[in-house]
């Protein structure tokens, strides 16, 4: 009897060495297999096991979490979605993360380990913290006007404070509704199915990921590189420029649509956008001078993110002498976004010194301690201060003499620039209208706000379509939002 006992305690310990090297074989060498499984619904119910964080917009939360009772329990929600839905993105149960749910998506899912208070604990017991939230810099009335500005237009807007970085309004429209995504039944596979057929792409931020050609408003870098480089020195001299001027090396003829602009002044040149004027100050400056002021102020630059990434604006400085002269009047291959347009005119407004821009002010853990802050970010001179104060003065003499008027606030010095781009075959297609500014209060130290405004507008007839008539207001609007807001403490 006893020999039976034996051979059967070690027929046990047998299965009992078995079934350790099965489990450890499933845990240690397929776990990352079996984890990875679409079929393995366990990392996603317990994803979804609890109320996500908040992004906040001044305050008040801009996403929610609804209990919706079902296995993949929580939710997500949004208020004013179209509004917000270029900084938030959307967090959907079938489709992923965009922008900053997906950027700040372990914060706000509660799995980034700075939210665990003891962290220990939390790996013995297994348990996750509460979805943390996102503090972002965004004024609430900046962004509203932007939007509401923009209306059913297709454009962008995006406004930066100069001497901080922090971004003020965020704008794309089309927009759309982001909480249309966040289930996982047949309505939001009919939502993504329609919004990505959608001949307007409303999920397109146009503000960070689509560049445009930026017209004359990036006559202020080639207006900088003029003077940082010495080729002009008098903003009020003749500067030997023909009308029309022929392209060098080509027997195309540039024209100007403004009066009066043959050997004109940098200061005319400047308020009434002299096309010819800019051309040829690109091709003096010389392709080497022009690319090196262009990334200065952030143009080709792959790097930039706000935390998500942003489209890099181009400025590729062609040796052919004709094309730099179409280059440095933001047109031929110059490509910017409209948060990259806002940048310029903050460099302008800010003595020459751009900060990178950014989107999130600090994470918190639900309830409300700190638990990352932005900081000072890092800043460059893209310019002499002096370049900097004629081009502030040069912009001011647009708004208050030339062609943007539109822009003027009572009681505010504001500077900017209209464009007016081409783009197409044979430039056929309906130009895009900017318009790139900066304001400063009458009680402010400093300027408090730079902003860039394009407009699509391909329901616009052609001859409507002007920065200044189109696109001004929208960015006057914005400004004084900005200016109606108290100041913001400098991190």
């Amino acid at each position: 009897m006893t020999r039976h006992i034996r051979h059967a305690a070690v027929f046990c310990l047998v299965l009992l060495a078995a079934l350790l090297v099965n489990t450890a074989w499933l845990q240690v060498l397929q776990g990352r297999s079996y984890g990875g499984n679409p079929a393995n619904r366990r990392p996603a119910i317990a994803r979804y096991q609890q109320p996500r964080g908040d992004i906040l917009v001044g305050g008040r939360a801009v996403t929610g979490s609804r209990d919706t009772g079902e296995q993949l329990r929580y939710e997500r929600t949004y208020a004013d979605g179209p509004l917000y839905a270029p900084v938030t993105g959307f967090a959907s149960q079938l489709y992923g993360t965009t922008y900053l749910e997906r950027s700040e998506d372990r914060v706000l899912a509660g799995t980034d380990p700075m939210l665990a208070g003891f962290r220990l604990w939390n790996d013995f017991t297994r348990g996750q913290p509460a979805g943390g939230d996102v503090v972002t810099t965004l004024n609430a009335a900046a962004q509203r006007a932007a939007f509401d500005g923009l209306g059913a237009r297709k454009g962008a807007v995006a406004a930066v404070e100069p001497a901080t970085g922090r971004i003020l309004a965020l704008v794309s429209t089309p927009s759309y509704d982001p909480a249309e995504l966040s289930g996982n039944g047949p309505a939001a596979e009919a939502a993504w199915a329609r919004l990505n057929d959608d001949p307007e792409q409303p999920m397109l931020n146009r503000a960070v990921r689509q560049t445009y050609p930026p017209g004359s408003t990036f006559k202020v870098v080639t207006a900088a590189a003029a003077l940082d480089s010495g080729v002009v020195t008098d903003l009020d001299a003749p500067t030997d420029s023909p009308d029309p001027y022929r392209l060098p090396g080509s027997t195309t003829r540039l024209v100007n649509e403004a009066d009066d602009c043959e050997d004109a002044s940098l200061r005319f040149a400047f308020a009434w956008s002299c096309n010819t004027v800019f051309a040829k100050l690109g091709v003096d400056v010389g392709a080497q001078a022009m690319r090196e002021a262009a990334r200065g102020f952030g143009f080709d630059d792959p790097d930039l993110k706000v935390p998500f990434a942003v489209a890099p604006s181009t400025f590729d400085a062609p040796a052919d002498r004709a094309q730099l002269a179409l280059s440095s009047i933001g047109q031929y291959n110059t490509r910017a976004t409209p948060l990259q347009m806002a940048m310029v005119a903050a460099a302008v407004a800010n003595g020459g010194q751009v900060r990178v821009p950014y989107l999130v002010e600090r994470t918190t853990r639900s309830g409300g301690a700190t638990v990352s802050a932005a900081g000072s970010r890092p800043v460059r001179q893209v310019m002499r201060a002096t370049t900097a104060e004629r081009l502030r003065e040069l912009m001011c003499d647009v708004v208050s003499d030339g062609t943007g008027r539109n822009a003027a606030i009572p009681g505010a010095v504001v500077g900017g620039k209209t464009g007016t781009a081409q783009h197409g075959v044979g430039n056929a297609g309906t130009p895009y209208a900017w318009f790139v500014s900066w304001a400063q209060g009458a009680e402010d130290l400093d300027p408090r706000v730079a902003v860039a405004v394009v407009v699509e507008d391909a329901s616009a007839r052609r001859g409507d379509i002007s920065g200044g008539g189109t696109a001004a207001p929208i960015a006057k609007a914005v400004m004084e939002a900005v200016l109606r807001t108290p100041a913001a403490p400098q991190s």
